[in-house]
């Protein structure tokens, strides 16, 4: 029981903020993350990021010597159930660190990081990508993840942060060619709501190129985009949410395009793709989904569901115009969609625990709309 009650005043505290900011008209968009709520946050990613197993590792056996154990394969990612979710876990803690360089976990977490962000370890991911049979090994999202924890590490201004963002080099350097291999032979973006979806791995994956000046995996990111996506016109986004979602594809899309375009263009192309988010339409994508059982690993998914919505329609919103209607559907929309995923990002389930306070804070430093 004692264990409990953290999590608990947690939820508490998450709701009494939601609660306040949703009953207020014009109050929305005042979404924001306290140090309190970085601690807990916090807390969760320390919890899994050095916790081997369970594990689900995306792997190919290629021989009888190759059955080896995660923390074998991965001496810097092997924690937090599979590879992505600890690398973004990763991406929290440096997130928070920065944010919060006085946080009371501070001394841990770099501990913590010095251990795993090694040179020696690093190198074990890079020798790694490097066998056989591993052209698809976490593509796309675990590489979006991977280049997002580089751009964090890039500029910031700290002794630690300098040392781990080299160390990293290596890895972002490998994982942005395998970009510059790959997308010149993906004729057809994938339109999932889960790990491979291709909007997402490219809007993280052109966020990373701009922040270190990677001129030629930028310009291949925006070529792409605009050939997979630039025509949409009328999304089926009424389809959504499939069951086991924690992306919107539409929604990804969009938040994709209005890192292409400038504003009157990612405008004229939002209401052609979405023409019916300005008339609240449809229900099945601003309303937020319903989560039956958090125990369930694929059910859960739903919680980082209305998470991502809420980062996405807070971006999106803040690039169309000050008096688009579609601007306010969707600015309510991710209000609701955050207060229906906060309270449960600390469920008391590792299921959901191991990932989910990494999508929470990237919604909760998002910039309003």
């Amino acid at each position: 029981m004692r264990k409990l009650i953290p999590s608990l005043l947690f939820i508490c505290l998450i709701l009494a903020l939601h609660d306040s900011t949703s009953a207020q008209p014009g109050k929305q968009n005042q979404l924001s993350l306290n140090q309190a709520e970085a601690s807990h946050f916090a807390s969760l990613a320390m919890k899994c990021i050095r916790k081997e197993y369970p594990n689900k590792p995306d792997h190919t056996i290629n021989d009888g010597e190759d059955v080896r154990s995660p923390r074998a394969m991965h001496p810097a990612f092997y924690g937090c159930f599979d590879w992505h979710s600890t690398v973004h876990g990763h991406w929290m803690l440096v997130h928070l660190l920065r944010l919060f360089p006085a946080m009371p976990e501070a001394h841990e977490i770099r501990g913590a990081l010095n251990a795993n962000l090694s040179a020696k370890n690093i190198a074990g991911e890079v020798a790694y990508l490097n066998q056989s049979n591993r052209a698809s090994f976490e593509r796309t999202y675990g590489w979006a993840w991977l280049l997002k924890l580089a751009e964090e590490l890039h500029d910031w201004n700290d002794e630690d942060g300098r040392r781990w963002s080299k160390n990293l080099q290596p890895l972002a350097d490998a994982l942005a060619e395998k970009y510059l291999a790959f997308l010149p032979k993906q004729n057809y973006p994938i339109r999932t709501g889960v790990h491979p979806n291709t909007a997402f791995g490219l809007a993280f994956a052109l966020d990373y190129a701009r922040a270190v000046g990677n001129q030629k995996l930028q310009s291949l990111i925006i070529e792409r985009s605009r050939t997979y996506f630039g025509h949409d016109v009328n999304y089926p986004a009424s389809w959504e949410p499939g069951g086991e979602d924690f992306f919107s594809p539409a929604l990804m899309e969009a938040d994709l395009m209005r890192r292409v375009m400038n504003k009157a263009e990612f405008a004229r192309w939002f209401h052609r793709a979405l023409p019916g988010i300005a008339r609240d339409q449809p229900e099945a994508l601003l309303q937020p989904a319903i989560v039956t059982d958090r125990t369930d690993p694929k059910l859960v998914h739903l919680d980082g569901l209305n998470l991502s919505r809420a980062w996405c329609m807070r971006s999106i919103a803040a690039a169309l115009p000050r008096n688009d209607p579609a601007r306010r559907a969707l600015t309510r929309s991710a209000a609701a969609h955050a207060q229906a995923a906060l309270a449960h990002v600390a469920s008391g389930n590792y299921e959901g625990e191991h990932w989910l306070a990494s999508f929470a804070v990237y919604l909760l430093t998002t910039p309003a709309p």
